[in-house]
């Protein structure tokens, strides 16, 4: 094999961006198969690669015998003496093979499927290495075609594929258009590695911000939280240790220019930026804006609060479809009740009217009393909420004492709220029916009003 067949493997590596000794190991190993087609044995064979001449040689190791009984490992005394004058018998010589004479159009055959299937297998090793590392990372492509609702991608390099499920909601693609998205995952399968896109993940606008806001790049501003809805609305919080930096008004930019090239590449999705605190109740009011919180009551074993915001701001805090609401509590990671001022005060009138001091549950006496006031749990309520741990630190109250306190005002605490609700159920019964009442009474004023009016008019008609 010549100069001609050194340069078709060199183009084929280039072409295929592989190295060149996998070419020339892959038309190794198809001589091989064909020669095992041919002899049945292969233990014997070699190559010898001479870049500068661009020769592929075979070689055949064969042992120089009296008598040939195997043509393809033995060779005669007679005939190794005129390739080498010097040769005895048992001596091991190496006897060049003409590739192509040997085997004619079936080495080629052979050798060109099996570089066929190792390039094909060297391009998808390279692409998996080459985008494996890249998980996380923007791309951008082009919309090569449509495939019952998944887009596939072309990368220049590599095909990728952008499901449904990693979609902008409302988006529409059309061949030939361009499209941005971070790489999500890249999977190995039977066909090859398939690179998976995404614009829907939280990571896709962090690596826009990251493109669009040079602090946020260089971890001047840092991303603290974020949370999206797809399509709809995006909360993220920044933060900046550089006090003077304002790390909300270089996200916004001048005139709102860089958040906007986010919101165009986003398809009009909504996007609210709050500055993060440290503080959780502070944190919650940002996340809740453009709503005015007006009192916070927060609850840390729960994790959660109960937010109450000005009553005309009630449906602005809640969100179209609870969505402002939704997206501050997994922006904040607190679990958030919102209601209006005026719910939230009569909440408050309910819980204070039905406050029991804690001296009227049967079994606490003066001294203990004392001891439960002094640890803050004034009412039944509270002694009922309390837990079993916190109780046993009080002087005089043992594990046994403190469930047995606990589940008496539980007790207390449901009978006293039933009798409560069957109170009110009863007033505005009561309220009702006095309407009711009230109603015909007034009709039958208004009735005699009228019969006496007409009994005046015929009397001056007298």
């Amino acid at each position: 094999m010549g100069f001609d067949t050194l340069e078709a493997m060199t183009l084929i590596a280039r072409e295929k961006n592989i190295d060149i000794n996998l070419v020339i190991e892959t038309v190794e190993a198809g001589l091989l198969a064909a020669a095992r087609k041919k002899y049945g044995y292969i233990d014997n064979l070699s190559f010898k690669f001479d870049s500068g001449e661009g020769e592929l040689t075979m070689i055949a190791l064969r042992t120089v015998v009296e008598k040939i009984a195997d043509p393809y490992t033995e060779i005669s005394l007679e005939e190794a003496r005129e390739l080498d004058p010097e040769a005895e018998l048992d001596d091991q010589m190496d006897i060049e093979i003409d590739i192509i004479e040997e085997f004619g159009r079936n080495a080629i055959a052979s050798a060109k499927q099996i570089l066929i299937q190792r390039i094909r297998e060297a391009e998808r090793d390279r692409i998996y290495d080459e985008y494996i590392g890249r998980v996380g990372q923007l791309v951008s492509g082009t919309v090569q075609q449509i495939d019952k609702g998944n887009v596939i991608v072309n990368l220049g390099r590599a095909e990728a594929i952008l499901p449904t499920r990693e979609q902008i909601s409302r988006e529409k693609y059309r061949q030939g258009d361009r499209v941005r998205a971070i790489i999500l995952n890249v999977e190995k399968s039977l066909k090859g590695p398939q690179i998976v896109l995404s614009r829907a993940s939280t990571d896709f606008i962090l690596r826009l911000f990251e493109l669009e806001v040079p602090e946020v790049f260089e971890k001047i501003i840092e991303i603290r939280a974020l949370a999206r809805e797809p399509g709809d609305r995006t909360k993220l919080a920044v933060y900046s240790g550089d006090e003077r930096i304002d790390p909300v008004g270089a996200c916004v930019g001048i005139k709102g220019v860089r958040v906007q090239s986010i919101v165009r590449e986003l398809n009009n999705e909504r996007i609210d930026i709050v500055a993060y605190s440290s503080n959780s109740e502070v944190f919650v009011t940002r996340a809740l804006a453009p709503a005015k919180v007006v009192t916070i009551d927060v609850f840390e074993d729960d994790r959660a609060m109960t937010v109450a915001v000005e009553d005309d701001k009630l449906s602005l805090a809640i969100g179209r479809a609870g969505q402002n609401a939704r997206l501050a509590s997994r922006l904040t990671g607190w679990k958030i009740n919102i209601m209006s001022e005026t719910e939230y005060n009569e909440i408050k009138r309910r819980e204070a009217e039905m406050m029991v001091p804690i001296g009227k549950l049967a079994g606490v006496g003066d001294v203990l009393e004392e001891r439960l006031v002094g640890a803050d749990i004034n009412t039944v309520q509270a002694l009922a909420r309390s837990r079993i741990a916190d109780l046993i630190k009080i002087e005089g109250i043992g594990e046994k004492t403190a469930e047995r306190l606990v589940e008496r005002a539980k007790e207390y605490v449901a009978e006293h709220e039933e009798n409560y609700r069957q109170q009110e159920e009863a007033a505005q019964a009561a309220e009702a029916e006095a309407e009711v009442k009230d109603g015909p009474e007034s009709e039958d004023t208004e009735g005699a009003d009228a019969e006496g009016e007409k009994e005046d008019q015929s009397d001056k008609g007298e």
